[in-house]
C-alpha cells in the first residue's frame, strides 16, 4: 500500500477516534453529574488497566517491574492523576464546547514547558504560536468578564496535568512499551479514585450509572486504539493535526445532547487556540526537516 493510500486511512482512523472521544466526554459528562467523582475515576482507571495490562503481556512484557518505580514514572502517573481528576471536574460543571476548546491548547502547553524545563529551543514565532493560542483560552473562559466562570479552571489544571504527563513521557526509557506505561498510569488513578472513595465509602451505582459508565469505557477504549493505529498506519506528520477534530465533534454534541450555545467570543477564542497549534505543529516539523537534512549532508 503506498503512502498516500496509508496516510488517508490513518486520517480517517484519527477522525473516528476523536468522534469516539467526544462520545466518551459525553458519558463521562453525564457520570460526573449523577456519579461520585472518586467513583468515576476509579473505574475509568481500573477497568482500563488491565486492557493494557493484557497487550503488554501479549508483547512479553509484564507490569509490575522495577521500571514502574522511576522517577520519570511516578511524574508522568502524577500528571495523569492531576489531569483526570481536574478533567471529570470540570466536564461535572462546564460545557462540553469550553472543556474541548481549552484541551486543544495542551500542545502548546507542552512546547512552554519543554522551553522552561527542559530547555528545548524555541524560535519567536513558537513563542508567538503560544502567546496567540493562550491568549485564545483566555477569550474561552473569559477572566474578569461578565461570562466568567471560575469552574473553567479545572479545565487548565487539567491541562497542566497533560502537559506534566506528556513532558515526563519523554524521560522514560525506550524499552517501557506503550501499554506498560498506560498500563501503570491508570494504575495510578484507580488508586486516586479509590482513596477519594474513602471519605463517603463506596456506593453501588444503579442500573442507569452503570450503564453511562460502561459507554464511556467502551468508547474511551475504541477511541485509543483508534488513535494509536492512526499514528502507526499514516506519516505522524500528515496525521497528527486531525486530533483538532475533536473539538468539532465536541460542539455538534454539546450542541445537540446539552443544550449549549457557542457565542462569537468562545469560537474566535477556540480557532485562535487550533491555529496557533497548526501553526507551532507546522514549524516544529520544519525545523526537524531542516536538522535531518543537515545531518544528511554532514
Amino acid at each position: 500500500m503506498d503512502h498516500s493510500a496509508n496516510n488517508l486511512r490513518g486520517i480517517t482512523l484519527m477522525l473516528m477516534s476523536m468522534a469516539l472521544f467526544a462520545v466518551e466526554d459525553m458519558f463521562l459528562k453525564w457520570a460526573a453529574s449523577d456519579v461520585p467523582v472518586g467513583m468515576v475515576i476509579f473505574v475509568a482507571g481500573a477497568f482500563g488497566a488491565p486492557v493494557f495490562a493484557l497487550l503488554a503481556r501479549l508483547e512479553g512484557k509484564r507490569v509490575l517491574v522495577p521500571a514502574a518505580m522511576q522517577r520519570a514514572v511516578l511524574l508522568r502517573n502524577a500528571g495523569e492523576m492531576v489531569a483526570t481528576f481536574a478533567y471529570i471536574n470540570a466536564l461535572a460543571v462546564v460545557d462540553l464546547s469550553t472543556v474541548s476548546a481549552v484541551l486543544q491548547a495542551t500542545p502548546l502547553a507542552v512546547t512552554l514547558g519543554a522551553a522552561l524545563f527542559l530547555r528545548e529551543a524555541v524560535g519567536w514565532r513558537r513563542w508567538s504560536a503560544i502567546a496567540v493560542g493562550f491568549a485564545g483560552v483566555l477569550l474561552v473562559i473569559r477572566p474578569g468578564m461578565e461570562g466568567f466562570r471560575p469552574d473553567s479552571l479545572w479545565v487548565l489544571i487539567s491541562v497542566a496535568g497533560l502537559a506534566l504527563r506528556d513532558l515526563a513521557a519523554r524521560a522514560i526509557p525506550d524499552e517501557c512499551s506503550t501499554a506498560q506505561v498506560s498500563c501503570w498510569g491508570l494504575l495510578s488513578v484507580a488508586l486516586l479514585g479509590a482513596v477519594m472513595m474513602v471519605p463517603g465509602g463506596a456506593v453501588m451505582p444503579d442500573a442507569a450509572q452503570v450503564g453511562v459508565l460502561f459507554g464511556a469505557l467502551v468508547f474511551g477504549t475504541a477511541g485509543y486504539w483508534a488513535v494509536v493505529a492512526a499514528t502507526r498506519t499514516g506519516e505522524v506528520a500528515v496525521v497528527a493535526p486531525f486530533r483538532y477534530a475533536r473539538l468539532v465533534f465536541a460542539m455538534v454534541i454539546g450542541i445537540a445532547v446539552f443544550g449549549e450555545r457557542p457565542d462569537a467570543l468562545m469560537l474566535a477564542g477556540a480557532a485562535l487556540v487550533i491555529g496557533s497549534g497548526l501553526y507551532a505543529f507546522a514549524r516544529e516539523r520544519a525545523r526537524k526537516r531542516a536538522l535531518s537534512l543537515q545531518g544528511h549532508s554532514g
